[in-house]
């Protein structure tokens, strides 16, 4: 009984004093559109996007942009035809210029996306741009996207503007997990908070990243996080730790076309980078594997334990702390358009989600750790292997 009401009163502190993370409608701030509108360099790091592509890229190559603005995909070390069919999309769609480039290998101690995304830069510097918007390749933007962000980096006087992007929802483990991982990383980095001058909080969603190019200098972006795998959330940390400002929150017209159809999909997703999350820490790790089954396990244990043995305050307490969850998480449904039936399940993709981390950590110790598109990076600062 006690347990279960530690657990109902974590749920309360969450639910009022946690940034109000369980909220959706931190969208792009108030803006008004520029008398002149800065140049705008695109960096899309791109490694075996061919399947992709023709979903995401000329969404960008189309955007209704009254300055001037340039695509660079940067094909790091494709074996699908990635460039080829980057400059074939290009020459159909029309629209902004498209420059394919192709880095070397990373030298030790990079992850491979930041390098592909620091060959990209160094292309852009070229046309000395204003800002840098750096997008995942498998990210599709309405027409209006680059405008409206850079409307609200110029009006909020922000170093760093960034979407998440709304994920696909159409398998059946996609609704099961999806938005319940936007939920998680809202619940670690609310949202709120970030964009608060003061706020030491610090965290930014790698598939929609505008910066000012002035800022990525002075914070020495992406060297200054080379070894980073939760890219985005180090890029955050650099631009406040240079003095800047990041504003984070829910996407509209800025989705991912990837699909996650099987739970494995998924499963990679989440563990090749969780352990990466809580630093490699074994005492880190224990105490996420307890807080999750205390927070998310207890409620509805403690409802099934205290029916069967005829504990009603037991019963009562896991019942309310299983009803202040599923409440928080009806948000997120909506935002997803999923129905509220799968706010109760929170539990059981809770303990997915920890066997996922708990994965996570097996493999960093077993020597495989991290993985983007193939390269593999056991610990940070290690050479990236190719496998």
């Amino acid at each position: 009984m006690w347990i279960t009401a530690v657990s109902l009163a974590a749920w309360c502190w969450l639910l009022l004093c946690q940034g109000f993370f369980w909220r959706t409608d931190v969208r792009l701030p108030p803006r008004r559109e520029p008398r002149e509108w800065p140049s705008v360099c695109v960096v899309v790091p791109a490694r075996d996007e061919a399947a992709v592509l023709p979903a995401s890229l000329p969404s960008l190559l189309a955007q209704d942009y009254p300055g001037r603005a340039e695509v660079f995909l940067v094909d790091d070390g494709s074996t699908d035809g990635t460039g080829e069919l980057a400059r074939e999309l290009s020459r159909r769609s029309g629209g902004l210029p498209l420059t394919v480039g192709t880095p070397g290998e990373p030298p030790a101690g990079w992850t491979g996306k930041l390098w592909a995304v620091r060959y990209g830069i160094g292309l852009a510097r070229a046309r000395d741009p204003e800002f840098l918007l750096l997008t995942d390749a498998d990210i599709a933007h309405a027409p209006d996207s680059l405008r409206a962000l850079v409307a609200a980096a110029g009006t909020g006087d922000y170093d760093v503007v960034s979407q998440m992007a709304r994920l696909r929802v159409e398998s059946p483990w996609e609704r099961l997990v999806v938005p319940a991982f936007v939920y998680f990383f809202a619940q670690l980095y609310p949202f709120r908070r970030i964009g608060r001058k003061g706020s030491r909080t610090a965290a930014a969603a790698g598939g929609c990243v505008l910066l000012r190019a002035g800022m990525a200098e002075a914070a020495r972006i992406p060297d200054s996080i080379r070894h980073a795998v939760i890219d985005d959330v180090a890029l955050a940390r650099a631009v406040k730790g240079a003095g800047g400002r990041v504003w984070l929150g829910l996407a509209d017209g800025v989705d991912s076309v990837r699909p996650y159809p099987r739970l494995g999909d998924l499963w990679r997703m989440v563990s090749r980078s969780a352990y990466a999350q809580l630093r490699h820490h074994p005492l880190l790790l224990l105490g996420t594997v307890a807080g999750l089954a205390l927070v998310y396990l207890v409620p509805p244990a403690a409802v099934v334990v205290g029916a069967a043995g005829g504990d009603t305050a037991t019963a009562v307490l896991g019942a309310s702390a299983w009803a202040v969850m599923a409440g928080t998480y009806l948000p997120m449904l909506r935002y997803y358009r999923q129905p509220p039936w799968l706010a109760p399940l929170l539990p059981f993709t809770a303990f997915l989600y920890l066997l996922m981390t708990v994965d996570s950590a097996v493999q960093h110790y077993r020597g495989r750790g991290a993985a983007w598109k193939g390269r593999t990076y056991a610990r940070p600062g290690a050479v990236p292997d190719e496998g």
